[in-house]
């Protein structure tokens, strides 16, 4: 049902602007007053707001900007007095839809409401309709919305034609080897093999079987010759996830590969040529390794020819929403429509810190398309963590953020809970960097976009 907040200082046309659009089948929200029209959009999204121009101490040109930065994509109908208009045509500048004067008839009222709702389901069909463009024609699975990915994509671009190593590093999940794949797919042995081995799955004389081979006899088991994966990537790419698990015995021996192109299968003595790129990726910090010593500081320098680092993706939430449409096309696949998403459900996935980075958005995605009825992802079809996933401890002792004790809080729901600790700790944050927005939402990891969206007085 569309949502329509209405506002305005005087109850008397909050009552009958209510029962007028209620009787057209519409959920309203009346708000006495700015200051309790901005404290509904804080907690709530709305399709539609109507507002007075001249309301007091917040006029509606001041709540038009605010609720903006709250929600870009709400149409917004002023209200004016006849002598006013020209405050209502600067409303119309700032993003106002339009305006209608005082006294206003029911078919103008109605005719300019239609007319907002219909725009704004446009915008939001064209905001989806972009959103999985971009997820169809990022490059190739990499989808890059985001300037980090943008980057990346870049790089991908330089780095692919050549034979050069590439180390690829990121928090776990972020899709390190998507990215390995799409640099085999645009380098000149891209009708070769793509092999990955995951390092961390195997014990040493197994994974060292596994890359290099192994000749009959040369250990119980070993019934025949084995070819290794170098010589199976032959002419293409070797993908070594998880480098840093390897041990400092078999580091040495993979450098020698690096070096001399060259493999001696396990048991063996004859030395096999090969030529395989390499890529490796981890999700631990080699230079700290280097330092403690479980990493090797010439190979690390191998390796390392050309860095590249994933951003998590709750620093790059711009990319939240094409992925989401990647993913449901993929779990839809040759079905001609796919399902839509919930406004309640796209601000859970935006607003999610994603610890699992991208391979829990996947899984998300998946859930929610198992569970969705009616071709509609709903709020409730996503995953339960991401709705509850909040540390809260009965212990008396301990506070929020806000400096409250967690124990005050009981009966309230978990929405109104989670959004009143974002808030004090967004507040918290941005006090503790004197009032620097953009440096609050660095210290914050997030965007300064999605700071101001999520700003408890934009103002602040």
């Amino acid at each position: 049902m569309v949502r329509i907040l209405l506002v305005d200082d005087e109850p008397s046309i909050l009552s009958v602007l209510s029962s007028l659009l209620k009787k057209q089948g519409f959920d309203t929200q009346p708000a006495l007053g700015a200051e309790k029209a901005l404290a509904c959009l804080r907690d709530e999204s709305f399709d539609l707001m109507i507002t007075d121009i001249r309301m007091q101490p917040i006029n509606g040109l001041e709540l038009l900007k605010k609720s903006k930065a709250m929600h870009p994509s709400m149409a917004v109908i002023m209200i004016t007095a006849y002598g006013s208009v020209e405050s209502a045509v600067e409303a119309m500048k700032v993003g106002a839809f339009d305006y209608v004067t005082k006294p206003f008839k029911v078919d103008e009222l109605m005719i300019t409401v239609q007319r907002a709702l219909e725009y704004r389901r446009a915008l939001s069909e064209n905001q989806e309709l972009k959103a999985q463009l971009q997820a169809r024609y990022g490059f190739e699975n990499v989808v890059a919305e985001s300037p980090a990915m943008r980057k990346i994509c870049n790089m991908i671009e330089r780095v692919a034609p050549t034979d050069q190593t590439v180390l690829i590093g990121g928090e776990s999940g972020v899709g390190k080897e998507v990215i390995a794949k799409a640099i085999h797919a645009h380098s000149a042995r891209t009708q070769k093999n793509f092999v990955p081995i995951n390092c961390a799955a195997l014990p040493e004389p197994l994974l060292e079987s596994e890359l290099f081979g192994h000749v009959k006899g040369s250990f119980t088991g070993a019934s025949s010759d084995k070819e290794g994966l170098f010589e199976t990537a032959a002419g293409g790419t070797i993908f070594l996830d998880e480098i840093g698990s390897m041990s400092l015995n078999l580091q040495g021996k993979l450098l020698r590969v690096l070096q001399e192109k060259e493999i001696r299968r396990v048991g063996g003595t004859k030395q096999i040529s090969v030529d395989a790129r390499v890529l490796a990726a981890s999700n631990e910090n080699l230079e700290e390794m280097m330092v403690a010593g479980t990493f090797r500081e010439d190979l690390y320098y191998r390796l390392s020819v050309i860095p590249l680092v994933i951003p998590p993706l709750r620093e790059r939430p711009e990319d939240i929403l094409p992925l989401v449409f990647h993913f449901i096309r993929l779990v839809s696949g040759n079905r001609a429509v796919m399902p839509e998403i919930a406004a309640e459900a796209q601000m859970a996935l935006e607003s999610y810190r994603w610890p699992g980075n991208v391979r829990e958005l996947e899984n998300a995605v998946r859930h929610a398309c198992t569970f969705a009825d009616d071709g509609k992802i709903q709020l409730d079809d996503l995953p339960a963590r991401m709705l509850t996933n909040v540390d809260v401890k009965p212990a008396t002792s301990e506070r929020s953020p806000s400096g409250d004790l967690i124990g005050n809080h009981q009966g309230q729901s978990l929405k109104g809970f989670l959004r009143e600790m974002e808030k004090s700790f967004i507040t918290h944050s941005i006090l503790q960097h004197g009032g620097d927005k953009e440096a609050a939402a660095k210290s914050l990891k997030v965007s300064l976009a999605t700071l101001y969206r999520k700003l408890p007085d934009p103002e602040l």
